[in-house]
């Protein structure tokens, strides 16, 4: 039987190998030291190819930066149940973050950086953030209608918090990884379950 180790050379002898090499790259400089102090040359050098060997697989600095924003929408996809239940989907959340704490810490250092409209992935954070909450939202609607849900509250608003919250505790564990975050994840859905829930409600 052949030995196939797939060492470093290997992987930059196939298109989509390397491809995916510069991918890996770029996400832990872009985490260490943010888009704005990260070039395409640094990735280049690290991950052992040349400048031009980048450009033949993205275009341009955005496009790489839009193509690790893919890679985060696609883990996320996998990782998630649209049409699930809302409150196991918060709990299960912990788990999605542990899972990939690199994908975590790119999206938030460019989430950051791309605050303003004047930054060049500031549109397509907004879209994101606003489809996440359009998503929760309409998860929360179909529980108030069907009954499970109170009725006297506004979904939209209740889905910015529970946005913002996931969020948030996204950042605090990157900066300290000691937080348990399956509890904190766990005690929150409970509390939002307990504060939403129609029954024991006049």
């Amino acid at each position: 039987m052949e030995d196939d180790p797939r060492p470093y050379a290997t992987l930059l002898a196939k298109g989509e190998d390397r491809r995916q090499l510069i991918l890996a790259v770029a996400q832990r400089s872009l985490t260490r030291s943010g888009w704005r102090n990260t070039t395409l040359s640094q990735i280049a050098a690290e991950a052992g190819v040349t400048a031009a060997g980048v450009l033949h697989h993205f275009q341009s600095k955005e496009h790489l930066l839009h193509a690790l924003l893919d890679a985060r929408d696609a883990d996320d996809a996998a990782s998630s149940d649209q049409a699930g239940d809302l409150i196991e989907g918060i709990r299960s959340t912990a788990d999605r973050i542990e899972h990939s704490p690199e994908l975590v810490g790119m999206f938030v250092v460019l989430l950051v950086e791309n605050l303003f409209p004047d930054t060049p992935l500031h549109e397509r954070m907004l879209e994101r953030w606003r489809t996440a909450v359009d998503i929760v939202a309409d998860v929360i609607r179909r529980g108030q209608d069907d009954g499970r849900y109170r009725a006297d509250f506004d979904p939209r608003i209740r889905a910015v918090e529970i946005i913002a919250f996931i969020t948030g505790m996204e950042i605090s564990w990157l900066l300290d990884d000691s937080i348990e975050l399956q509890t904190v994840f766990n005690d929150y859905a409970t509390a939002l379950e307990r504060d939403i829930s129609a029954e024991g409600r006049s």
